[in-house]
């Protein structure tokens, strides 16, 4: 238990005692609010819940200091993600605690915020402190995070100011965003006063800027199967047309398009993924933790060939380098330069964060002249730039991902563009943020990933 403490971002914590009724008249909004929030959502329309506002306005009655939205994977932590809901709604209320099986983000955004807004701008008082000061915590995964703020973005886009801080609690395998801004990576389901402690800390914690990667993925027809939460078909999405398309192009274009936080890779560490959520999908008793997972993790690792390839695989399906070509824009440069893929890379990683594969930093922390010397500047979670590094087999992977060595090194990049061309190839494996998907390709025509940064940032509350 106490390993879990000390693992999990608040340990520092362990000796404050949280008063219960305190804690929750900070970050209980009145029933009136959260009513009509929920009829909103139910009912897909922000007037929805129009009959539970007060006739006679709400100057008198309290509003929270910190009005909280709690939004739950119940398919993350096991078999206690149902327990961890439980103990939240006791503590918030049933209405500010959201299933993500019954209420998705996009639908709080669009119709249970846009039911305060419209109340705030009406001049309720209540609506008006909350709208300003609400803050989310995401109980879940990287993907469920990701897939949160994602949703969270069109506030930005739309000109719905200000954006709610997010904080988590980690209930995934991996767990790196929680890991990069503090919040450990697993939660102490023994520790009973955890839950008090990550609600405190989420609602006085400072904030933190984070850069987000929108992704634009054009093929020659055809369609992803099951694609994940984080990539969406699009109508079209124009690609950067200073970087010119070399060959012919197919009659029929399709579009997809998605946003990451920390990272978007291609190849062999994908395919594992892959292979593991599709397990998790068919046969959800037998991984039922972050232990489980990662032990089931570690054998799809094995049973792919990244072990084995030199014995079981044709030497021309070893290397992306063979199937990929990739050009980027460097710091402070806007043409685009090729980049060579080394031949022995059989997974190429863009990653915005320093924690991969649950908390390692297969960057590195680089010496400031290694950094002159290639040209490279200090890794920042917020600074425009992604680093881009390659695993070669099984072996040198594990190596990076315990730490003795870094990865290759390819490059640091404002923008990428990367293009995929079959040859023996029939598909390629692609994940942002830990979700995976199937990428059908074709030798006649090119597949094609393009990755730019998000204009505006995302804010995450720091859990350390």
């Amino acid at each position: 238990m106490m390993e879990s403490i000390r693992s999990y971002g608040l340990s520092r914590l362990a000796g404050i005692k949280i008063d219960t009724d305190e804690l929750r008249r900070r970050l209980l909004m009145p029933q009136y609010l959260r009513l009509a929030m929920l009829d909103s959502i139910t009912k897909k329309d922000v007037d929805g819940g129009d009959q539970h506002f007060p006739s006679s306005g709400s100057a008198d009655v309290p509003c929270p200091e910190s009005p909280m939205i709690v939004f739950i994977n119940p398919r993350s932590g096991g078999r206690n993600g149902p327990l961890l809901k439980e103990r939240l709604q006791k503590l918030i209320s049933e209405e500010q605690v959201l299933d993500l099986e019954d209420v998705k983000p996009h639908e709080f955004v669009r119709y249970g915020l846009a039911c305060i807004e419209k109340w705030a701008n009406d001049g309720d008082f209540c609506a008006k402190e909350i709208r300003q000061n609400i803050r989310i915590v995401v109980a879940g995964g990287d993907g469920t995070v990701g897939w949160v703020l994602g949703c969270l973005g069109e506030l930005n886009q739309n000109g719905r100011e200000p954006v709610p801080p997010v904080a988590i609690i980690p209930l995934g395998t991996g767990n790196d965003l929680s890991r990069s801004f503090g919040w450990g990576g697993s939660y102490p389901f023994t520790w009973k006063s955890g839950i008090k402690k990550a609600l405190h800390r989420a609602s006085v914690g400072p904030v933190s800027n984070l850069d987000s990667w929108h992704v634009v993925v054009q093929m020659p027809g055809g369609e992803v199967a099951d694609p994940p939460h984080s990539l969406k078909a699009a109508e079209e999405c124009s690609l950067d047309k200073t970087l010119e398309i070399e060959g012919d192009l197919p009659d029929k274009v399709n579009y997809y398009e998605g946003v990451f936080y920390n990272y978007f890779s291609i190849g062999m560490d994908a395919k594992v993924a892959y292979g593991f959520h599709h397990f998790r999908n068919e046969k959800p008793h037998l991984a039922q933790g972050p232990l489980a997972n990662k032990i089931i993790y570690s054998g799809y690792s094995c049973s792919q060939g990244w072990f084995l390839t030199t014995c079981t695989s044709d030497p021309s399906l070893r290397g992306l380098k063979n199937i990929l070509k990739m050009h980027v824009k460097k710091v402070n440069s806007t043409e685009w330069e090729q980049i060579p893929v080394p031949k022995s890379v059989r997974a190429v990683v863009a990653l915005n964060l320093h924690n991969y594969g649950s908390g390692r930093n297969p960057w590195g922390n680089l010496k400031p002249k290694y950094l002159e010397k290639r040209g490279f500047v200090e890794a920042r979670s917020d600074d425009g730039l992604l680093e881009i590094f390659g695993l070669k087999e099984g072996w040198h992977a594990s190596f990076v991902m315990t730490e003795l060595i870094s990865a290759k090194h390819i490059a640091q990049a404002a923008s990428i563009r990367m293009e995929i061309r079959g040859g023996e190839w029939k598909e390629a494996f692609m994940q942002m943020d830990g979700e995976p998907w199937k990428q059908p390709i074709c030798n006649d025509y090119s597949t094609f990933v393009e990755i730019n940064r998000v204009p505006f940032q995302s804010v995450l509350v720091n859990g350390e």
